[in-house]
C-alpha cells in the first residue's frame, strides 16, 4: 500500500489483551521504534501480549508531542515508527494529533492498526441513538467550566461522547441534570471489556446517587441528545421578524429559518408581509372621569 517507511497508529486493547488484533502483534514483534504514550506501560504490554522483540520506545505524550514531532517524523523517514497510546487508537484524546499533522505537511506516509476504541464501544452498548454521534473528549475539571461546556450543547441534536474520571463522575452528572434537563438519558460505561465492566442507564438526576456512593474504573459518558423542537408556522415567524427587527432584510430572515427549521420560505415570507399589512384594534376611547 505505501513506499517505504511509515508511521503506523496502533489500536491497543482498553481492557481485556485478548482483544489485542493479530495485526498489532506481527507489527510489534518486529517494530524497530515505538512511540509510546508511557513507556512503562508499553514494556507491559509487549510482556503480557507474549512479545520477544525489545524495540527502542520513546516517550511521545502531552507534554513533549510538540517538541518531539518533527524528530519523530525525519526517524519515520528511516524506519517504520509505530505509534502506541496506553489504551485504544492514538490522536483520539491520547497523544499523536500533532505527529500526524506534522507527518502530513512533511510528506511521510501515516497507517492505521484498527482495533478497539472505548468511543465507539460505549455508543455501541449505551441503547443511545448510534446513527449520528460527536464526540466531546473529556468534561472540564472546574464545575463552572463544566455547566458552560454543557449549556453550549443544550441544543445538540446529536448523542454525545464523553470521557470523565471516576472521582468527578457524580458531580458531571449532577451538572448534565442542571444543565440538559433531569431526566436527560444518560449512559455511564464503566471498565469497558474489562472484569468488572458495567452499563448504568438513566436520567441523568437519577444516577448521581449511585455515583455519590463510589465508582471506580475508566468511565465513559453517552449521552443522549436534544429532542427536537416542534417548529410550528407561528414559532418561524417570529424568529423572521427577530432577525427583521435587527436589521436582516425580510427575503433573508426567511431563507435563513427556512433553512434552519425545514419550514417553507414562502410561507414565512408571506406570513410576515401579511403581518405588516394587518391593521391593529384601534384602542377604546378614554372616558372622562366623572365629576
Amino acid at each position: 500500500m505505501y513506499a517505504g517507511s511509515m508511521i503506523i497508529l496502533a489500536a491497543t486493547p482498553i481492557g481485556n489483551l485478548k482483544d489485542a488484533s493479530v495485526r498489532l502483534i506481527e507489527t510489534l514483534e518486529v517494530a524497530e521504534v515505538v512511540a509510546a504514550e508511557d513507556t512503562r506501560v508499553t514494556a507491559k504490554l509487549l510482556r503480557a501480549l507474549g512479545v520477544a522483540n525489545r524495540p527502542r520506545l520513546i516517550a511521545l505524550h502531552d507534554h513533549n508531542e510538540r517538541d518531539k514531532s518533527a524528530e519523530l517524523v525525519e526517524l519515520a523517514r528511516a524506519t517504520d515508527l509505530v505509534v502506541l497510546s496506553d489504551a485504544g487508537m492514538p490522536t483520539v484524546s491520547d497523544p499523536g494529533f500533532h505527529l500526524v499533522q506534522a507527518a502530513v505537511a512533511a510528506g511521510v506516509d501515516v497507517t492505521i492498526i484498527p482495533g478497539p476504541s472505548a468511543v465507539v464501544s460505549a455508543l455501541a452498548v449505551s441503547g443511545l441513538p448510534t446513527d449520528r454521534f460527536t464526540f466531546e473528549g473529556f468534561l472540564p475539571r472546574k464545575q463552572g467550566d463544566r455547566l458552560s461546556t454543557l449549556r453550549d450543547l443544550v441544543r445538540e441534536r446529536r448523542t454525545m461522547v464523553f470521557f470523565e474520571s471516576p472521582n468527578r463522575l457524580a458531580a458531571s452528572l449532577a451538572d448534565i441534570a442542571a444543565a440538559l434537563g433531569d431526566d436527560r438519558q444518560v449512559a455511564v460505561c464503566r471498565e469497558l471489556t474489562k472484569l468488572y465492566e458495567e452499563v448504568k442507564r438513566g436520567g441523568a438526576a437519577s444516577l448521581v446517587p449511585w455515583a455519590e456512593a463510589g465508582v471506580k474504573g475508566e468511565i465513559v459518558l453517552v449521552v443522549a441528545g436534544a429532542a427536537p423542537l416542534e417548529v410550528t408556522l407561528a414559532t418561524g415567524l417570529a424568529q423572521v421578524l427577530e432577525l427583521v427587527a435587527d436589521g436582516s432584510r425580510l427575503k433573508d430572515a426567511s431563507a435563513a429559518i427556512a433553512e434552519a427549521t425545514g419550514l417553507s420560505r414562502r410561507d414565512l415570507y408571506e406570513a410576515a408581509l401579511q403581518s405588516r399589512t394587518t391593521p391593529t384594534a384601534p384602542a377604546s376611547p378614554t372616558r372622562p372621569a366623572a365629576p
